[in-house]
């Protein structure tokens, strides 16, 4: 995965949040860290593209957002949608739970197994065709 320069700003706030759990955030940071899920790798309060995500996965480029109450707002709305498009323009897929979500834990979990397993079926027919077509791997 390609690195990307991190604003000092954005790098520093992300080190702050990371000190800073919600209490949503922290139950969901405990089910996935140290690959505890299916030996995925989770970061937390990680900076893409001049945004500061909860969780990503970055080798599913998978991104986790946990939504409190203030979400619900159209204001905030808008801005999540966009911002939910400005990560897929560069190829990151966005789950969003709310809070209240996170009292069935398996439920979340299984919805980001699954998200993990169509991804990559995807990913792998992708490079199956591309070999296919192209008689090389070309990178998808």
């Amino acid at each position: 995965m390609p690195h990307f320069d991190v604003p000092a700003r954005n790098r520093s706030n992300a080190k702050r949040m990371r000190r800073v759990l919600t209490e949503a955030e922290l139950k969901l940071w405990n089910e996935v860290r140290a690959h505890r899920l299916m030996g995925l790798s989770f970061r937390r309060q990680m900076p893409i593209a001049g945004y500061i995500v909860d969780f990503a996965c970055p080798a599913h480029k998978l991104v986790i957002e946990i939504d409190g109450s203030q979400h619900g707002n159209s204001a905030d709305a808008t801005y999540d949608g966009k911002r939910t498009m400005a990560l897929e323009a560069l190829g990151w897929q966005v789950l969003r739970f709310w809070n209240d979500d996170l009292r069935n834990m398996d439920d979340v979990c299984t919805a980001i197994i699954r998200t993990v397993g169509q991804s990559s079926s995807h990913h792998s027919i992708a490079e199956t065709n591309s070999i296919n077509n192209a008689g090389k791997p070309k990178h998808v």
